[in-house]
C-alpha cells in the first residue's frame, strides 16, 4: 500500500520542525506522499530557539540555520499566528488531517511553592526570558528597579537569567536584542546577582560552555564561596560523577578557578555569585520583596541533599525562581495535570483509560517533560513519527471527514474567519525587515539584526509579502 497522508504538527519550534522533517524524509523513502502543515501561534517560526534562549547565545541559536533549511525547502507549509483551540478547534484539524502532532513545548514556569513567593518583587524566569527576547505577548517594560537579585535554580535558564541580568546592556548590542529591552537594562541599577542551588558544586545542571561564559563577561566579577565546596567535600555521589563524566570535570575545574583568597577585593562594578548546598524555604518582606531565607543542606550521598536546620537570610529587592518549566493544556487534547505534558506512549496520545486515540501524537516537552537540550528533540520526534507512520501502514489512521480539495480548506476555514495568519513567504519578508533595522542601526557594533516585538507589527510586515506558494 502507498502512503497518501496529510498531516496537521502544532508547534514551529524545534520539535515540530523536526518531527515535519523526519515525517517527510521517512515518507519519501517509502516512496509514498505527504502533505505537512505546521502551525504556529506567534506570527514567526522557530519558537524557543527565536523565544526561550538569551540573545548572547551565537552558537546555539546557529541550529536556525538547519531549521531554516527544513522549512525553506517547501515541503512543510507554515501556517503562523494561528491559535489551536481559539481559532482553529482539535476536531476540525483532525476532521481534516490523517494525523494531528502536538509539539506545543513548555512555556510557563514550573512553581516554587513557598511563603512569599507571590510578593511583588518574585517573578517567573520564563516570564523574563519572554521579555528580553522580545516575545510579543509580554509588556514591553520590564520593574529593573533591585540592586541585589536572587535567582533561584542552578540549571542553564538560572545561568541565562543571571548573565543577563548582570551584564551591562552594551555588552548585548551585537545581538538580537529588542531596543525596548536594551532601555530598560541600561535604567537597572543592578550591582549583585545571586545565584542559589539546594545541591553542591558538583551536581549543577548547567553545560560547561554555560558556565565558562559567566566568566567573560566584561566587568563582571563572578563570586564562589569556599565554605560551599568545603560543605560539598567527600560526597561519593559527587566524586563518583567527577570520576566518569568529562562534563562535571570540566565544571569543577572553572568553578575551582573562580575560588579565590577570602580577603578577595572585587574590582568589576557588578558581581555575579554563585552560591550551592542553600535550599530557598521563604521570600521575606513586608509588602515586596526585601530577601530570601534558605536552609543550608548537606549531601547524603546519594545525589541528593537533606536540611542542616541552619538558616540564612540574603537580602535582596527581586528573586527569580528557575526552577524548571512546565507546560500547558490545549482544549481537546488530554493533559496530565500532575506531569504538565500530554498522556502518551511513545508519542501517542493516550485517553484517560490508557488506550491510544487514533490519529493524535505528541512530541517534543509537551511529549515527555522540560529535560534534555535542545538536540534531544530529534530522537524524540523520530520515535513518535516512527510509530505515526506504523500506524498509518496498519490502518490505524482515522479517515478525514473532510475531503482534501488541494489542501487549502484550513486556509479558506482561517480567511473566513477572519484569522491573519503568516506562512514562510511572509517570515522570509519579516527577517529581511529585522536584518536591514540591524544595519541601519546606529548603535557603536554591527548588528545582524534587530527584532520586532509588537504582534500586529509583525503580521503586518509578513502579510506585506506574497502568501502566494508558501
Amino acid at each position: 500500500m502507498t502512503l497518501s497522508l496529510r498531516v496537521a504538527i502544532v508547534g514551529a519550534g524545534p520539535a515540530g520542525i523536526y518531527a515535519g522533517n523526519i515525517l517527510n524524509r521517512q515518507v519519501a523513502e517509502a516512496r509514498g506522499e505527504v502533505a505537512i502543515d505546521l502551525f504556529e501561534s506567534l506570527p514567526a517560526p522557530y519558537g524557543l530557539i527565536r523565544y526561550g534562549v538569551a540573545p548572547d547565545h551565537p552558537r546555539i541559536k546557529g541550529i536556525v540555520n538547519s531549521l531554516h533549511e527544513m522549512l525553506d525547502a517547501g515541503t512543510i507549509r507554515l501556517i503562523g499566528n494561528v491559535e489551536v483551540g481559539r481559532d482553529v478547534t482539535v476536531d476540525e484539524l483532525r476532521e481534516r488531517y490523517d494525523a494531528v502532532v502536538f509539539a506545543t513545548g513548555a512555556l510557563k514556569d514550573a512553581p516554587l511553592d513557598i511563603p512569599g513567593i507571590d510578593l511583588p518583587g518574585s517573578y517567573g524566569a520564563a516570564d523574563l526570558v519572554a521579555w528580553y527576547d522580545g516575545h510579543p505577548d509580554v509588556p514591553r517594560e520590564w520593574p529593573l528597579e533591585a540592586e541585589q537579585i536572587a535567582v533561584i535554580g542552578n540549571g542553564n535558564v538560572a545561568l541565562d537569567v543571571a548573565r543577563v541580568l548582570a551584564k551591562h546592556p552594551e555588552d548585548l548590542l551585537p545581538t538580537d536584542v529588542p531596543a525596548n529591552v536594551v532601555a530598560g537594562l541600561e535604567a537597572s541599577p543592578v550591582t549583585d546577582v545571586h545565584v542559589f542551588g539546594r545541591r553542591g558544586p558538583g551536581h549543577v545542571k548547567f553545560t560547561p560552555i554555560e558556565l565558562r561564559e559567566l566568566g567573560e563577561v566584561p566587568d563582571v566579577d563572578v563570586i564562589v564561596y569556599d565554605d560551599d565546596f568545603e560543605r560539598a567535600a567527600g560526597d561519593p555521589h559527587a566524586e563518583q560523577l567527577h570520576a566518569s563524566n568529562n562534563q562535571v570535570k570540566v565544571m569543577t575545574r572553572t568553578l575551582n578557578g573562580w575560588r579565590k583568597p577570602a580577603d578577595r577585593v572585587s574590582t568589576a562594578s557588578r558581581r555575579l555569585h554563585l552560591h550551592f548546598l542553600h535550599s530557598p524555604v521563604e521570600v521575606l518582606g513586608d509588602g515586596r520583596v526585601e530577601g530570601v531565607r534558605f536552609e543550608r543542606t548537606r549531601p547524603v550521598g546519594n545525589g541528593s541533599v537533606a536540611g542542616t536546620g541552619e538558616f540564612v537570610d540574603v537580602p535582596v529587592q527581586a528573586v527569580y525562581r528557575a526552577v524548571g518549566y512546565a507546560s500547558s493544556p490545549l482544549p481537546g487534547v488530554p493533559f496530565d495535570e500532575s506531569k504538565a505534558v500530554i498522556p502518551n506512549d511513545g508519542g501517542r496520545v493516550t485517553d484517560a483509560a490508557g488506550s491510544p486515540i487514533p490519529g493524535v501524537y505528541a512530541t517534543g516537552w509537551i511529549k515527555r517533560g522540560p529535560v534534555g537540550l535542545i538536540g534531544h528533540t530529534k530522537g524524540d520526534a523520530l520515535e513518535t513519527i516512527t510509530n505515526l507512520l506504523a500506524d498509518a501502514t496498519a490502518g490505524a489512521l482515522p479517515a478525514s471527514a473532510v475531503e482534501a480539495a488541494g489542501g487549502d480548506e484550513v486556509l479558506e476555514l482561517l480567511e473566513a474567519r477572519e484569522v491573519h495568519y503568516t506562512t514562510w513567504a511572509g517570515w522570509l519578508e519579516l527577517d529581511a525587515h529585522e536584518r536591514a533595522l540591524g544595519e541601519a542601526s546606529d548603535a557603536p557594533v554591527v548588528r545582524e539584526r534587530v527584532k520586532v516585538v509588537p504582534r500586529d507589527e509583525q503580521v503586518e510586515i509578513s502579510r506585506a509579502g506574497s502568501l502566494v506558494g508558501s
